[in-house]
């Protein structure tokens, strides 16, 4: 378990080290012996933190020559995709990014959940809801952004789908951080409360179509406030 937790420790160092600039795209890695000293590690450990990278598509291995970092494009980790988006250089592209991705996801996720919810799915979300008002009463945004993480993840849960679950649950640190930005700002709270409390209307209502425009509808004024009130201004 240590060497695991070790191992996954450098990992994130060399990727931290790539997203600043002292590990650059196309370059070969240090030597392995200089690297390994650099991070305070055994070679084997940095070997299976490579490894790892490999499999993620931040390193490349190079016949005969020393491994190379690939361009950001390139990569095909997930984990190691969030952890770039969320340098700071990125966070602007990667929280409109993650919109069209929660658009595609989550619109399908409410389809789903206008067939396959029930009673305690729709009593969860109202429950969420309840939360966010009176987080939204009081201006407690870490409050409103947990009880709002709450109510899509219990939107995806009434979709029934497994493997649907599973493909958000990476971006949970992400959305967080940009629910977070967003959230600070009264108008688009309320914003939010109007948009949730009509997604569940029409999961409750059974029709497919209905609650996917109205998912995407929310994820439209997102977007709009986003734009709006956050991006401007920086």
């Amino acid at each position: 378990m240590a060497r695991a937790s070790r191992t996954q420790e450098v990992v994130e160092q060399v990727l931290d080290a790539i997203i600043a600039g002292r590990l650059r795209a196309g370059e070969p890695l240090p030597p392995e012996g200089d690297l390994a000293d650099e991070l305070d590690v055994s070679r084997l450990t940095l070997r299976e933190a490579v490894r790892l990278l490999q499999a993620q598509g931040v390193i490349v291995q190079v016949p005969g020559r020393r491994h190379r970092v690939a361009p950001v494009a390139e990569w095909t980790g997930l984990e190691a995709v969030v952890r770039h988006a969320r340098s700071s250089g990125e966070r602007q592209r990667s929280s409109l990014e993650l919109l069209e991705v929660r658009m595609m996801i989550e619109t399908g996720a409410a389809q789903l959940a206008a067939q396959r919810r029930s009673q305690a799915h729709l009593d969860a979300m109202r429950t969420c809801v309840e939360r966010m008002e009176a987080a939204h009463a009081k201006a407690d945004v870490a409050a409103f952004v947990e009880a709002d993480l709450d109510f899509h993840d219990v939107v995806l849960r009434a979709a029934d789908n497994r493997i649907l679950v599973a493909a958000l649950l990476p971006l949970t640190a992400l959305l967080a951080e940009t629910r977070s930005e967003t959230s600070a700002f009264a108008d688009i709270r309320e914003h939010a409360i109007a948009e949730h409390t009509a997604v569940i209307a029409a999961i409750e209502s059974g029709e497919a179509i209905r609650a996917r425009d109205a998912m995407a509808s929310h994820m439209d004024q997102t977007r709009g406030d986003l734009l709006s009130y956050v991006h401007s201004r920086r």
